[in-house]
């Protein structure tokens, strides 16, 4: 798997790439790191979304965790926000949440929380894997009766559901929605979030079966929702990924409101009730460029960082900001959680539309989005971090950024998750952009 924790974590193909013995090795590694300041026996919560691979590295991260004398505390089937909020609620050490996000069933991964319920930062990351891969004789083994206890937390879902509901100051009587579950963690406290604050509910990929996850279906896949929304002549609609910290949504009339749109929704509103911090909302350089001319002409700045949830976390931080978040529909309200948290951010957009009266089509059309293409190119492992070194890619991206002048923009980026380079261009005429985008991935293929 190369360097271990990505922008999300640790990921890959499960137990092929991310293994058992990696995940055990995690497991000891970060509850040495994680509690090594404690005085008292260390406790760690484990969440896990649906994929059937969830079970088996749960056992090899609950083996790791006891066996450098750390206690294990099983949570189940929860959202990754969920964890985020039940560390502090329990009064943990730390969290790892088992998960992949939005990928596709065969790919696992491994998020870790500090006691405070933030997403560990770089240097804490490279500290693990250091442990791991570089000094795995500093793991420490216990015996004995100084080995960890594994407890189970049957409440955690619905202590979670109370939470999320408490941050709500209305009711969604009337409103009818249609949820898209991704057959993943949505699916044990979406319906009950959302009826239980008085919304109709249309439901939609809630009954996961372990290998069913994010297919064809959820925040990757709107296509499903969008019919469901204007068959089912609901309000609005909410797509969820597969462990429930995005969040995208459907108007009235089956049309995407992305989550730059939902950022521009709630930017407004939180402006004219005088609760947006320092007027600033922090996106990143991925967010399309009609947002960017929407923050200027409203008067909002908007605070630009690298993409990742938590380089937009690490801003909010620095900069006393309390709303942040990505195109697909990643959205930090700090005032309320720690990280992305989905079915949050859902509750949030049906309050708006509540408060306001508006439809949701009226809301979303604060901003007009720039058509943009995104062409992902595969790479393998020996090309990585090469593209930006190759002249004859640098020079027709230079070339075409100059053609698109202020009406446009070219974004070339690694991603952080998977082995591909991502070509983004944004522009007012779709066909140039996606013969430049195409253009420009040919030659990444051939480097």
């Amino acid at each position: 798997m190369g360097r271990l924790f990505g922008t999300d974590g640790a990921r890959g193909v499960a137990i092929t790439e991310l293994t058992c013995e990696l995940a055990m090795q995690i497991g000891r590694a970060a509850a040495m790191v994680l509690t090594k300041e404690t005085n008292h026996k260390a406790k760690i919560i484990i969440g896990k979304d649906t994929r059937i691979s969830g079970d088996i590295l749960e056992s090899a991260l609950v083996a790791g965790i006891c066996s450098v004398g750390a206690d294990a505390h099983i949570l189940g089937i929860v959202p990754t926000p969920a964890v985020a909020m039940l560390v502090k609620k329990y009064n943990a050490d730390a969290g790892v949440m088992i998960s992949a996000s939005h990928n596709s069933v065969e790919f696992n991964g491994i998020k870790l929380f500090s006691g405070t319920g933030f997403k560990l930062s770089d240097e804490i990351e490279n500290e693990i894997e250091a442990l791991i891969l570089d000094t795995p004789e500093k793991i420490e083994l216990k015996d004995g009766c100084d080995i960890g206890h594994v407890y189970y937390e049957k409440d955690a879902a619905w202590d979670y559901i109370r939470y999320v509901m408490k941050t709500v100051q209305t009711d969604f009587n009337g409103i009818r929605v249609a949820l898209d579950c991704a057959n993943g963690s949505a699916s044990v406290c979406a319906q009950r979030i959302f009826e239980g604050l008085g919304a109709k509910c249309i439901m939609l990929n809630d009954k996961p079966d372990g290998t069913n996850i994010n297919k064809d279906c959820g925040s990757t896949h709107i296509e499903g929702l969008q019919k469901a929304v204007v068959d089912n002549h609901c309000d609005i609609g909410l797509a969820f990924d597969g462990d429930a910290d995005r969040c995208l949504a459907v108007d009235e009339k089956g049309e995407l409101i992305d989550g730059d749109k939902i950022l521009a929704i709630f930017s407004k509103y939180m402006k004219s009730m005088g609760i947006l911090k320092n007027n600033t909302c922090v996106v990143t350089v991925m967010t399309n460029l009609g947002f960017f001319k929407y923050a200027k002409a409203n008067g909002i700045v908007a605070a630009t960082t690298k993409v990742g949830d938590r380089y937009v976390l690490e801003e909010m931080l620095k900069g006393g900001y309390n709303i942040g978040g990505e195109q697909s529909g990643h959205i930090i309200l700090l005032d309320y959680a720690n990280t992305g948290d989905g079915e949050l951010t859902g509750t949030k957009l049906l309050t708006v539309l509540k408060c306001t009266g508006e439809k949701a089509s009226e809301l979303a059309s604060c901003m007009e989005c720039y058509p943009q293409v995104l062409v992902n190119v595969k790479i393998t492992a020996d090309k990585k971090g090469m593209w930006d070194k190759v002249p004859e890619i640098t020079d027709a991206i230079k070339m075409y950024s100059e053609k698109l002048g202020d009406e446009g923009r070219i974004l070339v980026r690694e991603s952080g998750t998977e082995p591909l380079v991502r070509v983004m261009i944004e522009g007012k005429r779709t066909g140039i952009i996606t013969e430049y985008a195409h253009k420009i991935a040919e030659l990444i293929e051939k480097m």
